[in-house]
């Protein structure tokens, strides 16, 4: 028995089943999710310790035979079809509402559309017009801004493509204080994604950061310095360096060499 990391679309948010059989990264199997029968990708896996609780995590049914990825090819023509159709009705009906993705489950009981809007929508008589139209249970899902990104991608501040368009199964919370760890200039424009939220990058190098600043004092505090008082003007937390103020004097000070 192994745990499996599951993605439902290209770099999604991987979710853990377990199952006895042997599978390599980038299979295909077929699961039974929260939101119906679904075909996933395997992006890890590990095996189960004795610490782990797997009364809560679900089996994966079987592998993805032919037939499964014939008709799940199939219901991608469907879904791109189901997503121009509901588009259509979103704009008849003049919804404050933009829609992302559709995608019918494998078993194709279930339609499952991703939408945006700042406000909260009324979507009851558009999901009665697409059951009329596709026989089938209509579940629309309100994301936030990040996912809305990871959904449609693009390039960062880097240059590169978004970093939760590109590898990121799953988007941890980014917070203020890894801004100002790294001694960041707290301004918007400079510290927040496409998306309108921090950087997800802020966070890859937090520990590091956290290390390196132990002992380093904070810009603008007042020390004393060869017996007299200064005041500390800039720091480097990476190189470990400060620069103090001393008699209208600037002196550079390592850290690890005091």
């Amino acid at each position: 028995m192994k745990i499996y990391g599951l993605t439902f679309v290209d770099n999604g948010k991987a979710y853990n089943f377990k199952s006895d059989l042997s599978l390599s990264k980038n299979d295909l199997v077929v699961v039974e999710s929260d939101k119906g029968v679904q075909i996933a990708k395997v992006v890890y896996f590990k095996d189960i310790q004795k610490s782990d609780d797997l009364s809560e995590i679900k089996s994966i049914l079987r592998k993805s035979t032919k037939e499964d990825y014939e008709k799940y090819v199939s219901n991608l023509k469907d879904s791109k079809e189901a997503f121009i159709k509901a588009k259509d009705i979103v704009k008849k009906m003049n919804l404050d509402m933009r829609l992302l993705s559709a995608n019918f489950t494998l078993d194709k009981e279930v339609l499952l559309i991703n939408f945006v809007s700042d406000d909260r929508v009324d979507f009851r008589e558009l999901a009665k017009k697409l059951a009329n139209q596709y026989k089938t249970r209509i579940e629309l899902h309100q994301v936030g801004a990040r996912d809305k990104a990871k959904e449609v991608c693009g390039i960062g501040k880097c240059g590169q493509m978004l970093c939760c368009g590109r590898f990121l199964n799953q988007l941890n919370s980014v917070t203020m204080n890894m801004a100002k760890d790294q001694n960041l200039a707290l301004n918007p424009s400079k510290i927040n994604g496409a998306c309108g939220r921090l950087l997800c990058c802020l966070a890859y190098e937090d520990d590091v950061y956290c290390e390196l600043s132990k002992g380093m004092p904070k810009v603008g505090q007042k020390i004393k310095f060869s017996g007299k008082d200064a005041v500390v003007s800039s720091i480097d937390i990476l190189k470990r360096k400060y620069v103090v103020t001393v008699d209208d004097e600037r002196i550079e000070v390592s850290l690890d060499s005091e």
